[in-house]
């Protein structure tokens, strides 16, 4: 099932992480982010009950209205469609693709988190419209998936698939430029985000990365 296209720039994606945030609640920490003009934002907050994430979602929808920011919401297809979200992204447990494409309208974005070659190939057959990969970089919270992948397999996987990679895992400032050269559309991440004393800085100091 070949992937549809979403005319969405898909270069910097904030995955969110709330509980990192303590004290200081998402939603504003959201809002901050649709401001600074971030192109994806994953809400991923994977313990939070069906009810209080539609509860954060839809607000998050509706202050995006009219941005280039699109927010999509890990794993939960029905909360996704229920709060009016943009897209969802998918985990190795999470629906496979091409069930969610057969279900979603054209212009609804899925994402896939993918840790190999062979994951982005399935991911891009099943109908993903881009893949997140990692871990590039050495990462705490990605330990559990081993070894980092490294720029040469970014490499080799921006050069054999289609859709747009995006880095993952460790990715700081500094690395932007090493994954645009190998290929990668974009990169995302949690830190890289939240630890910024300014998302506006931030932001534009990673758009700066890129050559146009």
């Amino acid at each position: 099932m070949p992937p549809v296209h979403v005319p969405v720039n898909l270069r910097l994606c904030y995955i969110t992480d709330r509980l990192t945030l303590h004290p200081t609640p998402l939603l504003p920490f959201i809002e901050r982010a649709i401001i600074a003009g971030v192109d994806l934002i994953q809400i991923r907050e994977k313990d939070l009950g069906t009810r209080p994430l539609i509860d954060l979602v839809k607000p998050a929808v509706e202050s995006a209205r009219s941005t280039r920011t699109r927010i999509l919401v890990n794993d939960r297809l029905d909360v996704a469609l229920g709060a009016g979200a943009a897209g969802v992204h998918l985990g190795k447990r999470s629906l496979p693709p091409e069930v969610v494409r057969e279900r979603v309208a054209a212009d609804f974005l899925v994402g896939v988190s993918c840790h190999s070659l062979e994951d982005a190939h399935e991911a891009e057959s099943g109908g993903a419209n881009y893949v997140l990969l990692g871990p590039i970089f050495p990462t705490p919270s990605k330990l559990r998936y081993g070894p980092p992948l490294g720029l040469e397999t970014l490499s080799e996987v921006t050069a054999r698939v289609k859709i747009p990679v995006l880095a993952l895992g460790g990715i700081t400032v500094g690395r932007v430029k090493p994954c645009l050269e190998a290929g990668a559309a974009g990169i995302a991440g949690i830190s890289i985000f939240q630890t910024a004393a300014s998302f506006v800085e931030r932001v534009r100091e990673l758009r700066g990365q890129f050559s146009d």
